[in-house]
């Protein structure tokens, strides 16, 4: 009876002990409780507004690059990049899908899922992000709230992930793609943009400040998947779009030089071909394109310059039409002068030979450059001094850049004449002992066909902003080079000298001024064991319209005239029928080319 009455009251003792600590426990819950809701309910309730009230990168798009009719090159289209929660995906359990749940239930081809986890959420994903279930599982299975599924999803995918109730666990970032419409055509030229979306090569690089829009944001309460919670806006700043650029660039003509460059190429099995088309009376460039296969965007893109604005060498007997010019020019020749001009010619200890061998033939200095006579250049040159020859290559734009800002174009190398040797001083008269680019070469024919004036050649057409105000890049003025009557009496020499490839270069209905070059270059031996074939022609000669100039290394057939020639007979061909241009009228008065 006593040991009853002890284990009683042992009981009682223990139960009023709980008791008591449950009481104290309730106690301090609703002091809690109290001191949450009514004396730090505020401050609580705007920590987690605070929480989940974020802001929200609005991205501006980058500008479009246009060519000069408003064909679309490179543009940005709205991507997502999906991002998934891995912690969230581990929890993870699906939902059965009945008439209660069929809005946000799961299931993979009409069939419950059987698991759970991330290998669960991978199952239901995968289909829709075109993924393999256990490559999504794997990524879904690492530590962390935060791991990158696929990049570049198009808009409607993320909508179907949206559909999936994966949401607070799989979400879409928005970002950008950049697309090129047309592949290698001035692939290199177009270049690219890094990851982040910045212009790293060719005009997405010189143009980045234009192309770069300000990105935009807003401030607003999320719900566990991101979205917005509606009537919590805060705060928000409209993002302002890049600029959209034109090119001066026409894309047909573009297309048609790069089809007929890779025809040429193979023809003549060229190492590579080049060419460049420029309106005379702008100053614009209407194509520019080479044979390098580079797609726009892609890596070579990024890592290399267009050969067309990179790539040097010497003219070749193009140079003699900027030599020739500055003779006339300085008053000490006239193009009817006449000369007996042999095969060879030792100057000064220095021999120097024709391309043919020839009897000593009477030519007047027009048939000097028809002929194509490095003899006759420089038995001509009797009155132009060393300063001169420099002087006026420097004024046709030979030894600096262009003036696009293009980046990675080579301006070439001209020495100055106190570094010339006793040979260079000559060799200089007909294109050999300096090196330019296709660019330079083809301003300097347009300023004999611009009647002496020299332009500054442009590739940016416009610039258009977010607003729709249009707005053209300042140029330099023009410069005169020669005088007016200089400039005509080249062009007609120049006529003559196109009438020798008549039948390989010609373009039926229209007159032609051009000149032919060839030039030794050092090959991949560290020799003079290449060969450089050029043609630069005005084309309608009588009412200039177009320069277009063609380059190959090492073609079959070595002469400019033979092998560069035939494709700018193509080029000329296509722009005439493009732009329906005149036929020309019939030359007369033609200077003499012989005596």
């Amino acid at each position: 009876m006593s040991n009853r009455r002890t284990s009683t009251k042992g009981f009682v003792s223990r139960s009023t002990t709980i008791c008591l600590i449950m009481t104290l426990v309730a106690l301090l819950c609703i002091g809690q409780l109290a001191s949450i809701q009514l004396l730090h309910g505020r401050s609580t309730a705007q920590a987690a507004t605070a929480s989940r009230t974020l802001p929200v990168t609005i991205s501006a798009q980058r500008g479009k690059i246009l060519d000069t009719n408003g064909s679309v090159l490179a543009q940005s289209v709205e991507r997502y990049t999906i991002v998934a929660d891995p912690q969230a995906a581990q929890s993870f359990k699906p939902t059965a899908c009945t008439p209660d749940t069929k809005d946000y239930c799961q299931q993979v081809d009409g069939k419950p899922i059987d698991t759970i986890g991330a290998a669960a959420v991978a199952r239901i994903l995968a289909p829709t992000l075109g993924m393999d279930p256990m490559e999504l599982g794997a990524k879904l299975s690492v530590p962390g709230r935060y791991a990158v599924l696929k990049k570049d999803v198009d808009p409607e995918v993320k909508r179907a992930i949206d559909k999936l109730g994966l949401g607070g666990i799989i979400y879409g970032e928005l970002s950008n793609e950049r697309l090129y419409s047309n592949g290698t055509m001035i692939g290199a030229l177009l270049g690219g943009v890094d990851a982040q979306g910045k212009g790293v090569a060719g005009i997405e690089q010189m143009e980045n400040a234009a192309l770069t829009g300000k990105n935009g944001y807003k401030v607003y309460q999320q719900g566990n998947g991101g979205e917005e919670i509606p009537g919590t806006l805060a705060e928000s700043k409209d993002a302002v779009n890049g600029s959209d650029v034109a090119l001066t660039v026409d894309s047909d003509v573009d297309w048609y030089v790069k089809k007929v460059l890779a025809e040429g190429k193979q023809k003549y099995q060229a190492d590579w071909a080049l060419a460049v088309v420029q309106d005379v009376r702008t100053g614009q460039i209407v194509a520019l394109d080479d044979t390098d296969q580079i797609e726009a965007g892609g890596d070579d893109a990024k890592l290399n310059v267009a050969k067309v604005v990179n790539q040097t060498f010497e003219p070749g007997s193009i140079g003699k039409v900027v030599s020739m010019a500055g003779m006339l020019q300085s008053g000490g020749s006239q193009l009817t002068d006449r000369f007996t001009v042999p095969d060879q010619i030792n100057k000064n200890g220095q021999v120097f030979h024709d391309a043919e061998n020839h009897a000593a033939d009477h030519w007047t200095l027009a048939g000097i450059l028809q002929q194509s006579s490095n003899v006759g250049m420089v038995m001509a040159s009797g009155n132009y001094s060393n300063e001169q020859r420099y002087d006026f290559m420097t004024k046709f734009g030979f030894g600096q850049n262009s003036g696009m800002g293009l980046p990675g174009e080579s301006s070439g190398t001209l020495a100055s004449p106190q570094l010339w040797d006793g040979r260079t001083k000559d060799t200089v008269l007909f294109g050999q002992g300096y090196t330019v680019n296709a660019l330079q070469l083809t301003n300097a024919v347009a300023t004999i066909a611009n009647k002496g004036v020299r332009q500054q050649q442009s590739i940016i057409k416009s610039v258009t902003d977010a607003n729709g105000h249009v707005s053209t890049p300042s140029e330099p003025q023009p410069t005169r080079v020669v005088d007016e009557q200089v400039a005509s009496q080249m062009s007609d020499a120049m006529e003559s000298a196109a009438a020798q490839y008549q039948a390989f270069s010609g373009v039926d209905g229209y007159r032609i001024a051009a000149k032919s070059g060839t030039a030794e270059v050092v090959g991949a031996d560290g020799r003079l064991s290449s060969i450089v074939s050029d043609w630069s022609g005005i084309i309608p000669a009588d009412n200039p319209r177009f320069v277009v100039t063609v380059v190959m290394k090492n073609p079959h057939g070595s002469f400019g005239g033979l092998t560069s020639g035939p494709v700018f007979k193509q080029i000329g061909e296509f722009l005439m029928q493009k732009y329906e241009v005149p036929t020309s009228a019939p030359r007369k008065n033609a200077i003499p080319v012989t005596w």
